[in-house]
């Protein structure tokens, strides 16, 4: 390994969020060094599927009520407009009360719906990303490599045959399948 082909592994670890020391350290003799593509983990994994349709039903969920609240202030702020000079000061100021109370309890209700979502999706993730460093880590330890780095986190060349991803997410379905069947 050249130094430049070094010094780049050295920048990607330290980037992926490396190890103390790796950097002081020469390569190792026949350094074995593979890369995993993550994202395509979390996207083509079957737990990465159903998290996102899971996660797709309950945003589905959300924008129907949203929906919902949506079409009833369209519903109050017509009646106001047609039936609004026909009433009395005292009705329509209580009915745009009304309407502006709900627009109020509407932007809430998605402010709440938007935080909810990301919240679920930072945790889907953070746990299936637990997961596959589970499983990158035992699979770097069996066959003995040295470096197993993210193939988007700055890598500027990595060889095909350096890419474990489609061994990772089959182990993650392998593994997500048994734990699914318990």
């Amino acid at each position: 390994m050249n130094r430049l082909s070094f010094a780049l592994v050295v920048a990607a670890v330290l980037i992926v969020g490396g190890t103390r020391g790796w950097a002081q350290t020469p390569a190792p003799s026949g350094a074995r060094i593979m890369i995993v593509d993550l994202q395509r983990i979390l996207v083509r994994s079957a737990a990465g599927v159903a998290a996102r349709e899971q996660f797709e039903k309950e945003r589905a969920g959300m924008q129907r009520e949203m929906d919902a609240k949506r079409q009833e202030l369209e519903k109050l702020e017509e009646e106001l407009q047609k039936k609004g000079p026909l009433m009395t000061a005292d009705v329509r100021r209580e009915r745009q009360d009304v309407l502006e109370r709900k627009r109020r309890d509407a932007t809430r209700l998605a402010d709440d719906f938007r935080r909810a979502l990301e919240k679920r999706e930072q945790l889907l993730t953070q746990k299936m990303l637990q997961d596959v460093k589970n499983i990158i880590d035992r699979i770097g330890k069996q066959r003995g490599y040295h470096l197993i780095v993210d193939g988007r986190a700055g890598v500027l060349y990595a060889s095909a045959d350096a890419d474990l991803t489609e061994e990772v997410i089959r182990a993650y379905d392998q593994e997500t399948g048994a734990k699914g069947k318990k």
